[in-house]
C-alpha cells in the first residue's frame, strides 16, 4: 500500500515536471486545443445531418431530394473543414511535443556536462545513453499519442453528451449512468500499469549498459572466451524484459477489450430504450439513428483514451527516468567571484602547492591523507608507486575533476576552489594511458584545444610528437575521418595524436600519465626527446611505471598508500635503498 502511494506521488510529481516544460509551448497547446474543439464539434454535426437526411424520406414515393442534396454539400463542407482543422491539429501537436522533447534532451545533456565525475564513474555508460535515448524516445510516443488522442477523446465525450441531450434527455441519461464502468475500468488499469512499465525502462536500461559494455570491449570477451557467460548474462536481463514486458503489456491490453465491452452494452442500452422510443413515437427514425451514431462516437474515445492513459503510463515512468538524471547534484558550481587564471598579469608560471590535502572516494575507505607538495615553476615531477597508492588520483585533484575532503590545492597561490575550472584546466595539458578520440577528421582531433589553430602550427606539432609521417599515408592525410575512439588505427597512432593535441596547446604545466605506454619502444625514444623539448620551462607531472623514464626528473615522488614515503632525484633514492630501490630492482630483477 505505501510502495502505491510513492508511485501515485511520483507519477503526479513528474507530471507537473511535464507540465513545466509545457509552459514555452502554450501557444500551441491552446491552439491544438481550440482545433480539437473545432474538429470535434463538426464530427459531432454529421450525426445530426444524417438524421435530417433521414427524416427527409417521408414515405415510399414521397423524398425530398431538394433537401437532401442541400443536406449532403453541407455535410461535404463539413468534412473538408474538419479535415483541415484536424491536420493543423496534428501539425501543432507534433511541433509542441518534438520541442518538448528537444529541451529535454539538451537539459540531460548539459547536465551529464556538469555532473561530478564520480556520477560518471558510478553509472554504466549505456544505462546514462538508455536515459537519454531510448527513455526520451519513449516519453515522445507517449506524450504525442496524449496530445493527439487525449484532447479529442475528452472533447468527443463531452460534446456527444451534449448532443444527445439535445436530441433525447431519456436516452442520454441511460449512457451517463453506465459510464462510470468504464472510469472504473480504466483506472484499475492505470494503477498497476506506472510501476510496471517503469520496471521495464529500467531493464531496458540494464540491457542497454550490457550490450554497450560487451561492443565496447569485444576483443577482451573474446581473447578470454568470455561469449558463453556474457550471453548467459544477456540471456537473463532478456529473460526479465520479457517477463515485466509481458507483465506490463498484459494489464494494457486488458484495456481495449474492457472497454469494448462496456461500449457495447452502452450501445445495446441507446438501441434497445431508442427502440422502444421509436415505436411509441416519442422519437423519430432520423433521431434514433443519430442516437445510435452518438453512442458509437461517444464509446469510441474511451477505447482510445484507455490505450492512451497507458501510454502516458509508459511516458510519465520514462519521463521520471529522465527527470531523476536531470535533477542529479550538480559539480560544485564555481564562485561568483572565480578567478580566471588566464587573466592574471604574469599568466600562470607553473607554482604549485598541495597542503595538508585528504582525498577518499568512499567514507569507509582513505585514500590520500594529509600529503603535502610544493613545486616551482619548470620542475619534473615524476609520482610513482604501486597500484592504487592515489597516483592518478592525484591527478585528478589537481584538474579538479574531484574536490579535495580537506586542505588546499593552489596555482600561483589560488586555491582551485577559487578559480573557474576552465581557466584551471586550460593551463595543464594532458596525455593519459587511455586514449579519447572523436568520430571526425584526423585536424578536429588535433585542434580540439586549440580550434583556431593554424596549418603550419598543426603539421609542427605532429611532426614534433612523430605523428605527421603516419598522418601522410593516411587516403586523405589530415582530413581522414575516423570513427569513434579511432577505429582503424593502433593503439599507438591513436596516443601519437592525442600527444599531438597537447604539443599544439603547450600550456604551461603538463600532466603525462603512462603517456608512452602504448608506443613502441624506438618512437618513444623519439617521443621521450620531443617530451623533454616541451617540458623546457614547464611544470611538468609525469605518472609512470617504468622507472626507466623518468631518470631525469628533478624530483620523483614515491607514494604508498595515498602518502609520500619517499622523494628525491633517482641517483638519491636508489642510493637509499629504500622503497624506490625495490621498485626499481624488481623491474630488472632477472
Amino acid at each position: 500500500m505505501a510502495k502505491e502511494k510513492r508511485d501515485r506521488s511520483r507519477q503526479k510529481e513528474t507530471f507537473f515536471k511535464v507540465l513545466r516544460y509545457m509552459k514555452p509551448y502554450w501557444f500551441y497547446l491552446a491552439f491544438s486545443l481550440v482545433l480539437a474543439a473545432v474538429t470535434v464539434a463538426l464530427t459531432l454535426y454529421l450525426p445530426k445531418l444524417t438524421g435530417f437526411a433521414v427524416d427527409r424520406i417521408i414515405e415510399q414515393g414521397r423524398v425530398d431530394f431538394a433537401g437532401i442534396l442541400q443536406i449532403l454539400k453541407l455535410m461535404a463542407v463539413t468534412i473538408l473543414i474538419t479535415a483541415a482543422a484536424q491536420w493543423i491539429m496534428n501539425i501543432c501537436n507534433n511541433k509542441m511535443t518534438y520541442e518538448i522533447v528537444r529541451d529535454i534532451r539538451n537539459e540531460a545533456f548539459r547536465k551529464i556536462e556538469i555532473l561530478p565525475l564520480k556520477y560518471v564513474d558510478g553509472h554504466s555508460y549505456g544505462e546514462i545513453t538508455s536515459r537519454v535515448i531510448a527513455d526520451v524516445d519513449q516519453f515522445a510516443d507517449g506524450l504525442l499519442m496524449g496530445f493527439t488522442q487525449l484532447f479529442t477523446g475528452v472533447m468527443t465525450i463531452l460534446g456527444t453528451l451534449l448532443f444527445m441531450l439535445t436530441t433525447n434527455v431519456g436516452i442520454t441519461l441511460v449512457v451517463v449512468l453506465i459510464t462510470p464502468l468504464s472510469f472504473f475500468v480504466a483506472a484499475f488499469i492505470a494503477k498497476r500499469t506506472f510501476t510496471m512499465f517503469r520496471l521495464q525502462s529500467e531493464t531496458r536500461g540494464e540491457q542497454t549498459a550490457l550490450i554497450d559494455e560487451m561492443i565496447g570491449n569485444q576483443k577482451v570477451v573474446q581473447a578470454f572466451g568470455h561469449e558463453k557467460k556474457a550471453m548467459e548474462r544477456f540471456d537473463e536481463i532478456n529473460e526479465r524484459l520479457r517477463a515485466c514486458s509481458l507483465r506490463a503489456i498484459f494489464y494494457s491490453s486488458i484495456t481495449n477489450p474492457a472497454t469494448r465491452f462496456v461500449n457495447n452494452v452502452v450501445y445495446a442500452g441507446v438501441g434497445l430504450v431508442g427502440a422502444l422510443s421509436a415505436v411509441a413515437g416519442r422519437i423519430s427514425v432520423g433521431d434514433l439513428s443519430c442516437l445510435l451514431s452518438y453512442a458509437n462516437q461517444y464509446t469510441k474515445p474511451f477505447n482510445e483514451i484507455s490505450g492512451v492513459v497507458t501510454e502516458l503510463q509508459n511516458a510519465l515512468a520514462c519521463a521520471a527516468r529522465i527527470f531523476e538524471l536531470i535533477e542529479e547534484e550538480p559539480q560544485t558550481p564555481e564562485k561568483e567571484n572565480a578567478v580566471d587564471l588566464s587573466e592574471r598579469p604574469d599568466g600562470v608560471q607553473g607554482n604549485v602547492e598541495l597542503s595538508h590535502v585528504y582525498f577518499s572516494y568512499t567514507k569507509e575507505q582513505k585514500l590520500i591523507e594529509d600529503f603535502n607538495l610544493k613545486v616551482r615553476p619548470g620542475q619534473r615531477i615524476a609520482i610513482v608507486g604501486p597500484t592504487g597508492c592515489g597516483k592518478t588520483t592525484l591527478i585528478n585533484l589537481l584538474m579538479r575533476f574531484y574536490d579535495v575532503t580537506g586542505g588546499q590545492i593552489r596555482v600561483e597561490g589560488c586555491d582551485v576552489r577559487d578559480a573557474t575550472r576552465k581557466s584551471l584546466r586550460g593551463s595543464f595539458g594532458m596525455v593519459l594511458q587511455d586514449t579519447w578520440l572523436k568520430a571526425g577528421t584526423i585536424r578536429e582531433n588535433i585542434v580540439m584545444g586549440k580550434p583556431d589553430a593554424t596549418e603550419e602550427e598543426i603539421v609542427a606539432a605532429a611532426k614534433a610528437s612523430h605523428a605527421h609521417s603516419f598522418i601522410k599515408r593516411l587516403p586523405k592525410g589530415y582530413d581522414t575521418v575516423i570513427a569513434e575512439d579511432g577505429g582503424g588505427l593502433s593503439q599507438g597512432q591513436k596516443q601519437l595524436l592525442c600527444i599531438t593535441r597537447v604539443m599544439l596547446c603547450l600550456p604551461p604545466m603538463l600532466i603525462l600519465d603512462e603517456a608512452t605506454s602504448s608506443i613502441d619502444t624506438r618512437t618513444e625514444m623519439k617521443i621521450q626527446g620531443a617530451f623533454l623539448q616541451m617540458m623546457k620551462g614547464r611544470t611538468s607531472f609525469i605518472v609512470a611505471h617504468r622507472l626507466s623514464t623518468i631518470r631525469e626528473a628533478d624530483v620523483i615522488l614515491v607514494m604508498r598508500d595515498g602518502c609520500i614515503v619517499e622523494q628525491g632525484r633517482h641517483e638519491e633514492l636508489l642510493q637509499k635503498n629504500g622503497f624506490y630501490a625495490q621498485l626499481y630492482n624488481s623491474q630488472f630483477a632477472v
